[in-house]
């Protein structure tokens, strides 16, 4: 499956089970274990990432199945930040991730953000591949991790025509 043939919508009600197991699993392969106290975020999506401040996203296979998710919030200081980005082991490598970037930047524009930022681990070197090939900047290492951020365009307005 490339990057082109997944179907990226918006986070359901539904989804919160596929998509809380993806995320805990790709931390799983990180770390060698999974901590599911460090992840409270992960037990009601819906209500930690509420639609007046935050879209989740899902990256959905030919079959309909969850292969990737991640999540932009809106801070303050038009300020957006990407959290909980995941593509699921058998998806990698394909521009999913990127997509999904891609797509959340766009929501973040939408809003008026003018930055993007993000943080992982220091040794994640996937994602901290996949955040400079979207075009992040490193700006900062603290307490094991890397921060990352982007300029962001302003947002284009469309005027109708005529009136």
């Amino acid at each position: 499956m490339s990057a082109r043939d997944a179907t990226i919508r918006d986070f359901e009600p539904r989804d919160q089970e596929v998509v809380r197991s993806l995320v805990l699993a790709g931390l799983g392969e990180h770390w060698g274990y999974i901590d599911e106290t460090l992840n409270p975020d992960l037990d009601d999506i819906a209500a930690a990432y509420p639609a007046d401040r935050a879209r989740v996203l899902v990256a959905e296979d030919r079959q309909g199945q969850i292969v990737g998710c991640g999540c932009v919030v809106q801070e303050e200081g038009a300020i957006g930040r990407l959290v909980r980005m995941s593509v699921a082991r058998a998806a990698r490598g394909r521009g999913l991730g990127r997509r999904l970037v891609t797509e959340l930047e766009a929501i973040a524009v939408a809003w008026g953000c003018t930055r993007l930022v993000c943080e992982t681990t220091h040794d994640w070197t996937d994602a901290i591949a996949l955040y400079r090939s979207a075009g992040f900047t490193e700006v900062d290492v603290r307490d094991g991790d890397r921060h990352f951020e982007k300029q962001l365009p302003a947002a284009v307005e469309e005027f109708g025509v005529g009136i």
